[in-house]
């Protein structure tokens, strides 16, 4: 199994760039919703520096998720918190979303990868200007890791700009 993910990860590699950059074709709104922990990430201006990122999303009768973010900043282990509302782009069932951190701004929010039973997903930008890991535990397996970097870089992110997020044992 190892031989063939390996494998797997090198044709991924060696086509790098060949994946359209796109969003996963089906999201399920109500199995997205819940904590996800930001493993590692191309960080946005907001993000960058923070650490042990865990996100809430909870979504509302309206359709849209309510987003709490909690990361530790800075060498005194602060803690900080923020919210904000990620929108389902209308007439859409795939991973398009906006995600709004200031009113009245939206940026893309696009879910490009995601486990089938949804205990892992990848959330970038179609201009690549972001990415982010993220997992049901504050941990994932190495080859699993490698396996979602090697698509990412098919796609045409930057992976080289991955940053960790520093959580306790992230990788197993």
């Amino acid at each position: 199994m190892k031989a063939v993910c390996i494998l797997f990860i090198s044709l991924l590699t060696f086509f790098a760039g060949n994946i359209p950059n796109k969003t996963v074709e089906k999201l399920d709104l109500k199995s997205f919703s819940g904590t996800w922990y930001s493993l590692y990430s191309i960080p946005t201006m907001f993000d960058k520096g923070s650490r042990e990122t865990t996100t809430y999303y909870t979504l509302n009768k309206d359709g849209y998720y309510n987003v709490v973010t909690t990361c530790r900043e800075g060498d005194k282990n602060k803690l900080r918190s923020f919210k904000s509302k990620i929108f389902p782009v209308e007439d859409t069932h795939d991973g398009q979303m906006k995600a709004q951190f200031i009113w009245p701004i939206k940026v893309d929010y696009w879910v490009i990868d995601l486990a089938s039973d949804y205990s892992w997903a990848v959330v970038g930008h179609p201009d690549y200007r972001f990415l982010f890991i993220m997992s049901r535990k504050p941990s994932m397996d190495k080859v699993l890791y490698e396996k979602i970097v090697a698509h990412c870089k098919a796609m045409g992110y930057p992976v080289e700009k991955l940053v960790s997020q520093q959580f306790p044992h992230e990788l197993q």
